[in-house]
């Protein structure tokens, strides 16, 4: 069919004109001495036409000009076909029809005295909804307000039927006769057979499925049509049976000598209805077991289990799940490895909690706040002991000055009771200590992970590395189940849970983001050396853009080097923005190709080549080395690791990212509203590009002198987008923020504060201040000069 609008420009007597689109007038001069409404002389003819030949309708208005002319199908404007309105004759003229331009058509003319329409049917042969019926010419002026559209009444949304079994589809419904109607199965038009037939009539329609299989199911949509109007209604027939079963193994985390944590895959197919839970079940391994499966819950409600009583310390076992839904229970899944538990005197893991932001109590009304830990983004991490059970804990106190501020705090909140799983940190309570928000964590006392490695008593070798990626990969596979992605995954984020065992935690969800599938999530944020390529090109994030950020910890892990480190961020942006790196041979001659096969796959600029959590953990090198001893493995180098670690504390000293709030507008982080249309999202990316620019100070420090023993201030603003990475130093030494001594405050005006308190005459000197982004860098310098009292007063 050839498209175009059906517009029609009237000609007319007096010096004005009109324009209809779809039924609408664009008044030209004005209108004078208009008598005369429009008059059907001719009324439109009903049509008979064989399918993909052309078909005309035609009528003839009279009236006093201007006349409008526009045509309908079925109620809806006509967007195809020709239409013309030449003298009294107005014409739609359709090439090539198709069964779906059969229907109602409808000629509607208007001037300033009036309105009025006229109706026909055309019949499209071919089309079983209209080609039973053939009515006579008639003038149907305003007569489609008076006659009842095509309507089906009450239909079912949803049928459920064993396999096996008899399905029955069946609508009713109303509207003037004959009536035809149809059935579709995923676009495609049901014919009967030897086990489908339909049963139709003016009434309603039946489509009945006798020996349902799996198969049949998807959405079913009957089509209903009378002369003047139709009716449509999808519904989804469900052919349910027993799931599959669980599609992993049950992977298992001793928490205590007689408790341990289970989590593994639902199954790939629920059977075709909501799964209602897991079974369960464990063997005692030993001489004097039995051998028999028992069960351990008949009824768990997620992928994961805390198992808290009939396990003995230092026992063996081996788990193993099935899934349940309403038909029946599942083949069990494959089995756990063999553990072994823990002798007695370890501590059990803390109880998960939902949390809600405590509004009545203060944080100190519950726990003693002692030492700070550390600082970061978002304010500053102290200890905290419980005043009644003395429980350790780790306060993270949000700032919560600005309204933003708070929202982080409170998302970040909202999100970690999505996150309840034995390879993610913990949060156990929440207070609104104004202004600060305050998060009551689980206190992690091993440090980070990468610390431990490097230390002379610490076994490092492949094996060992597997198993900290296997742990990595659970907590992160279980998050991506929760559409919930980390953004944020560096070895600073991975910290073993205690000072002895390889137990580890992912920690710091202030980056994190719950995904939406209709509104795609964009960010500007992450650690140069970490961050996926997608970020940096600003395209739509997900779970592949953590996996990228698991490839390069894996690459660090196995070797000590960074696979994109380049001489500055901007340099290293560049590389990863182009995904160019390589296996260095010196670091990686005693590593596996199944390790670097397993890197490769992760480090895809394209995130659809990258592995899921999933695919990663069934990749052969996790296979291979998860039942091999660690002390029969080669000791891997520790030296590279170290200046790694060595590089990475010199680059977070006195260094702080501007936050991009105004990025915030534009990503899912604020959840304020998503992207009305590919129009808009363009004009975002154009102003987004618009925006770019290299850092320069806006405003100076200027050179000081204070007293010893006073507070010394210098201030400085900086542009630039993306928001620079700025690092004060003195003397060409990077300053570190220390409390009582050395503050560096970071507004989201750019406005820029480094504080000496205490002013000494050691501190007197050259301080300068370097913001970089990837366009470049910018450098600006101010002197100080610490004067003692006593010499000043004397002179």
């Amino acid at each position: 069919m050839q498209e175009s609008a059906s517009t029609c420009i009237v000609s007319s007597t007096l010096s004005g004109a009109r324009r209809v689109v779809g039924g609408h007038v664009a008044e030209g001069n004005g209108l004078l001495g208009i008598r005369n409404p429009p008059l059907f002389l001719e009324p439109l003819q009903d049509c008979l036409v064989d399918e993909g030949n052309d078909f005309t309708l035609r009528a003839v208005i009279t009236g006093s000009q201007p006349i409008s002319v526009s045509w309908l199908h079925n109620g809806k404007v006509v967007w195809y076909g020709k239409s013309s309105f030449i003298g009294r004759e107005a014409i739609l003229v359709v090439r090539e029809c198709l069964p779906e331009d059969a229907g109602a058509y409808t000629c509607v003319a208007e001037n300033a005295s009036g309105k009025t329409s006229s109706s026909s049917a055309v019949c499209v042969k071919g089309n079983i909804h209209t080609c039973n019926t053939h009515t006579q010419p008639q003038n149907r002026r305003s007569s489609s307000a008076t006659v009842p559209p095509m309507k089906i009444v009450d239909p079912p949304d949803l049928v459920e039927v064993r396999a096996g079994g008899c399905a029955r589809l069946s609508c009713v419904f109303k509207g003037s006769i004959p009536i035809v109607s149809c059935w579709t199965h995923n676009k495609k038009e049901v014919f009967e057979d030897s086990r489908l037939s339909i049963e139709s009539s003016s009434k309603g329609s039946s489509l009945v499925i006798s020996e349902a299989q799996p198969e049949d199911s998807g959405f079913y949509t009957l089509t209903a049509r009378d002369r003047n109007s139709f009716a449509h209604h999808t519904l989804t027939l469900s052919v349910i049976e027993r799931p599959q079963p669980p599609s992993s193994c049950p992977v298992v985390c001793v928490l205590s000598p007689d408790s341990v944590v289970l989590s593994w895959s639902g199954p790939c197919y629920d059977g075709g209805s909501a799964l209602t839970g897991y079974l369960v079940e464990v063997l005692s391994l030993g001489p004097d077991q039995t051998g028999h499966w028992s069960e351990l819950s008949a009824n768990c409600k997620s992928t994961s289990l805390r198992v808290r009583s009939g396990l003995q310390p230092q026992g063996q076992y081996r788990f193993r799940v099935r899934a349940c839904n309403a038909v029946g229970v599942s083949e069990p899944s494959e089995e756990s490895q063999p553990i072994k538990m823990d002798a007695p005197g370890e501590d059990e893991m803390t109880e998960y909690v939902n949390v809600t932001i405590d509004d009545k109590h203060k944080v100190t009304d519950h726990y003693n706040v002692l030492e700070r830990l550390g600082t970061g983004r978002f304010g500053q991490v102290f200890r905290l002991t419980h005043k009644v059970t003395g429980h350790v804990c780790a306060g993270k106190f949000y700032k919560g000055r600005r309204t933003s501020e708070r929202e982080a705090a409170k998302k970040e909140i909202t999100l970690m009771n999505f996150l309840h799983h034995p390879k993610l940190v913990q949060c156990l309570a929440a207070y609104n200590n104004k202004p600060e928000i305050v998060m009551v964590m689980e206190f992690i006392a091993g440090g980070e992970l990468f610390e431990r490695i490097v230390d002379d008593n610490f076994e490092h070798t492949e094996p060992t590395s597997v198993g900290y990626m296997c742990q990595i990969l659970q907590g992160i596979e279980f998050m991506h189940k929760q559409s919930i992605v980390h953004l944020d995954l560096k070895p600073e984020n991975i910290v073993c849970v205690n000072r002895t065992g390889t137990q580890v935690k992912i920690i710091d969800f202030g980056l994190a983001s719950k995904l939406d599938a209709s509104s795609p999530l964009r960010v500007m944020y992450g650690t140069p050396e970490f961050v996926a390529p997608e970020v940096i090109s600003y395209e739509p994030v997900g779970p592949a853009t953590d996996m990228w950020s698991i490839g390069v910890i894996c690459y660090i892990l196995l070797s000590g080097e960074s696979p994109f480190q380049g001489g500055s961020d901007s340099e290293t942006l560049a590389l990863v923005t182009a995904a160019e790196w390589e296996f260095v041979d010196e670091s990686f001659e005693d590593i596996t190709e199944q390790a670097k096969d397993f890197i490769s796959s992760l480090l895809h600029k394209d995130t659809r080549r990258r592995m899921s959590c999933e695919e990663a953990l069934f990749h052969s090198w996790m296979v291979a080395f998860k039942s091999e001893q660690p002390n029969t493995a080669k000791n891997l180098s520790k030296e590279k690791m170290k200046k790694f670690l060595a590089r990475q504390k010199w680059k977070k000293t006195g260094k702080a990212m501007l936050a991009l709030k105004r990025m915030s507008m534009l990503t899912k982080a604020d959840n304020s509203a998503s992207l009305p249309s590919s129009a808009h999202e363009h004009a975002l990316k154009s102003l987004e590009k618009k925006m770019q620019l290299k850092p320069e100070f806006t405003k100076s420090p200027f050179d000081l002198s204070v007293f010893e023993d006073s507070t010394a201030q210098f201030f400085c603003q900086i542009a630039g987008y993306p928001d620079p990475e700025v690092v004060w130093s003195r003397e060409g030494e990077p300053l570190e923020e220390s409390e009582g001594s050395v503050k560096i405050e970071y507004e989201e005006d750019g406005t820029c504060v480094l504080t000496l308190e205490n002013a000494s005459l050691q501190h007197s000197g050259t301080y300068s201040c370097r913001a970089t982004n990837i366009h470049g860098e910018a450098l600006c310098s101010a002197k100080l000069t610490v004067v003692d009292q006593e010499d000043a007063m004397m002179s």
